[in-house]
């Protein structure tokens, strides 16, 4: 693919951010994702690709959302043909009560590389690149921090396990604490949490826990631009989840999933643009005079790139961020 579409990506997401931005803390977290989906249309609806949305806002058409199947971008006869994964805001909750850790996101692959993920819940873990090779969804909770401690260099009491605040996950949280590690708990936002597993500075050295199956092959497609590792297995609560699974193509439901299967090959594209204040981006910042700054990172698999881009936007010249 272009390389040149990763940086098209980071339009995208910003124009998803500076929409959704204006909502922050001001309760309503439907309202902050329809900005985020709005902006983020508008900006791919400039970009020359033949695109299928296949991790979306919703698995029906039900516009105005991103649904999956939704074409995306001015298709011409010689557009690449590419699966788009989009997350416009990662993090509703949080920007509705002005929390930390919102993003906007999106992932591109050559067209059948993304996994066809419904909307339903995944079981997850994620760590940085010296945990590749050292850690398994499917083993004991001490075994994987064991075999990261090894890895990491660290005493398993160094350790920092992060994971979603929810009472689907207090047994993790138990089997973490009887192992001996710390605990760190996040409200909202496991794409950026994955990711911060990556990051030396940012003092979380693995997630675990079941969050979302969208965001799970979101994260996965940046942990491979990263080097990272990250496994998944759907998390099945009733027949109608299962059939919903079978209606998309997935065939065994039940497989552990790695980064190959949800992100496959090596052109992953990968762009997250911050919306509030977090340990992976800084949020929206708006000045005066109709000026705002944005902080994204953006990342190819091919290369291994990883960029960070600070911008500052003059929204008057910008009719599609107009108020």
């Amino acid at each position: 693919m272009d390389r040149n579409l990763a940086l098209n990506l980071v339009r995208v997401t910003e124009a998803a951010a500076l929409q959704s931005a204006r909502h922050l803390g001001r309760g309503d977290q439907n309202l902050a994702d329809q900005a985020a989906v709005d902006g983020m249309r508008k900006m791919f609806d400039t970009l020359s690709i033949d695109g299928v949305v296949v991790i979306g806002e919703g698995e029906r058409d039900e516009a105005p959302m991103l649904y999956i199947g939704e074409q995306i971008g001015r298709a011409t006869e010689n557009s690449i043909k590419v699966d788009i994964a989009v997350d416009p805001l990662d993090g509703t909750m949080a920007v509705a009560k002005g929390l930390a850790n919102a993003i906007s996101v999106v992932a591109v692959a050559p067209r059948g590389c993304l996994l066809h993920a419904p909307d339903i819940y995944m079981n997850k873990i994620a760590a940085g690149p010296k945990a590749v090779g050292k850690i398994n969804l499917e083993a004991p909770m001490e075994e994987n921090l064991k075999n990261l401690s090894k890895a990491l260099n660290k005493d398993i009491s160094e350790i920092t396990v992060t994971m979603l605040d929810r009472p689907r996950n207090e047994y993790l949280v138990r089997e973490v604490r009887k192992a001996g590690a710390r605990i760190k708990l996040f409200q909202d936002g496991d794409v950026a949490a994955a990711i911060a597993t990556c990051l030396e500075d940012s003092g979380a050295d693995i997630m675990v826990g079941i969050g979302g199956a969208p965001e799970g092959v979101l994260a996965a497609a940046a942990l491979k631009c990263m080097g990272g590792e990250f496994q998944g297995k759907l998390w099945i609560r009733n027949e109608d989840e299962r059939t919903r699974c079978k209606d998309m193509g997935l065939s065994n439901i039940d497989k552990l999933l790695t980064m190959e299967d949800l992100a496959k090959g090596k052109e992953i594209m990968f762009s997250a643009t911050g919306v509030s204040d977090g340990e992976l981006l800084k949020g929206v910042i708006y000045y005066e005079n109709n000026m705002a700054k944005t902080h994204s990172v953006v990342m190819r698999s091919e290369t291994g790139t990883i960029r960070f881009i600070e911008a500052i936007h003059r929204l008057e010249k910008k009719p599609k961020y107009a108020k």
